[in-house]
């Protein structure tokens, strides 16, 4: 048997900034909101957050979180927790507490991983108030029991699920540095025409030409070969073409999916909405029958566009789906993805734009939309050498999300049978409890 300790005698401290608004300031240390703590991810997020100055960092804060430390929500998404990185760069107001494990009571690590729990999240859900904004106030961590195993136990699940957290996060932050890079790369190219102009202002050098955007000589040197070094009469570089968004990709418009439904017993297939591009599967998600017209069902590596509500686009990694009307598949048979993707992607804050100007609850474009959104292309030839660079940082983003599904369905499946019992590890291998 497990045993079940109250969360309060598993602290050794609570960090709780007041119930009232920190006055702010233009810049300064970070200050952030609830909305930075999440689940899923390892550390908060600097996400639409506020500054204050040095001497209200320095007396308006009862305390500050230290690193090691969990900031812990209680108020709008209660229970949503994260870890305090080493050096902790921002500082927390209302709303949130952070919360000291006391490594005489419990293992830090393994009171994270409790903490982020099915189990321990569903007694925190329980437990809300508030009928509008739910939160789970302070005074009552008391009523809260975390089931603690054994020291030992409780250092290998903290450990593992730790590990496991750190190389989610830092697939995510590699993702960020390959968009950074593919960003700058296809700006260069495509928007501002670097090579083209750099040529023409008398650059030699196969990396200059290239603008450092690609050290290797020898790649540099075959892009910068077919770069031409002059522009058209129609301002774009000789050689090249302008085409309508929707020429170089077909857009696939999703089906009214409740004509297809589920039937019990028969093999089914989430239904992909706009949720569900935005926050991935959840329990709440809708199902189809699996009898689909083929090119309506999605798979991983799809890349998907929402064109009405919140429009954006990504590359779906969350497994077999059935394509929802006001979501298009984007496809082409003769560009590569990266290279309708980004155009898309680059096209994203007109559309946008064009979208929240709607007098509607529900704003979108149309296709006359995709037909005026125009690109860029290049000669094939040159294309081709272009994917040599632009499809390895592609395809390693979709690898590192496909990776981050596998170990957090892991984590998920693993973490309650550990916290339990049902599963332990014994020389470095799982074992399932007789």
């Amino acid at each position: 048997m497990i045993e079940r300790v109250r969360f309060t005698d598993l602290l050794s401290k609570i960090v709780d900034n007041r119930g009232r608004t920190c006055p702010t300031a233009d810049q300064g240390m970070p200050l952030i909101a609830t909305n930075c703590v999440k689940n899923s991810t390892l550390y908060p997020v600097l996400e639409k957050v506020r500054y204050v100055d040095r001497h209200t960092y320095e007396t308006w804060f009862r305390g500050h979180p230290e690193p090691g430390d969990l900031i812990f929500v209680c108020k709008g998404s209660p229970g949503q927790v994260c870890l305090a990185p080493d050096p902790v760069s921002f500082c927390i107001a209302q709303d949130m507490v952070a919360i000291r494990a006391d490594p005489k009571r419990v293992y830090p690590a393994y009171l994270f991983a409790a903490l982020r729990s099915p189990e321990v999240q569903f007694d925190i859900g329980n437990m809300h108030v508030g009928t509008l904004i739910p939160h789970f106030k302070k005074g009552d961590f008391d009523k809260l029991s975390i089931p603690l195993p054994p020291p030992a136990q409780q250092r290998i699940i903290g450990d593992w699920h730790l590990a496991i957290e750190s190389k989610i996060d830092l697939n995510r932050r590699m993702n960020e540095t390959l968009e950074a890079m593919a960003q700058a790369i296809f700006r260069d190219w495509f928007v501002d025409f670097g090579p083209v102009r750099r040529k023409m202002a008398g650059a030699t050098d196969p990396v200059a030409i290239m603008g450092g955007l690609i050290p290797d000589p020898t790649r540099a040197a075959e892009l910068a070969a077919l770069f031409p070094d002059a522009f058209g009469d129609d301002g774009f570089p000789v050689g090249w073409s302008e085409k309508p968004l929707d020429q170089i990709a077909d857009f696939l418009n999703g089906l009214a999916l409740q004509k297809f439904p589920a039937r019990p017993g028969e093999p089914s297939l989430p239904v992909i909405k706009i949720a569900e591009l935005r926050g991935g599967l959840t329990e709440k998600t809708n199902r189809a029958s699996h009898d689909l017209p083929e090119r309506y069902i999605i798979r991983d590596g799809d890349f998907l566009f929402s064109w009405s509500g919140s429009l954006m686009a990504k590359v779906w990694t969350e497994g077999e789906g059935a394509l929802n009307q006001h979501l298009f598949k984007v496809s082409s048979a003769k560009y590569p993805q990266w290279f309708y993707a980004r155009w898309v992607h680059h096209h994203m804050p007109e559309f946008q734009s064009i979208a929240a100007s709607k007098a509607t609850t529900m704003g979108h474009i149309q296709r006359g939309h995709l037909s005026s959104a125009m690109t860029v292309c290049p000669p094939d030839k040159l294309l081709n050498e272009m994917s040599k660079v632009m499809d390895p940082l592609w395809q390693r983003a979709i690898h590192n999300d496909l990776e981050n599904r596998n170990l957090a369905e892991t984590r998920d499946y693993l973490l309650p049978r550990l916290m339990s019992g049902e599963v332990r590890v014994g020389d470095g291998a799982l074992e399932i409890a007789a």
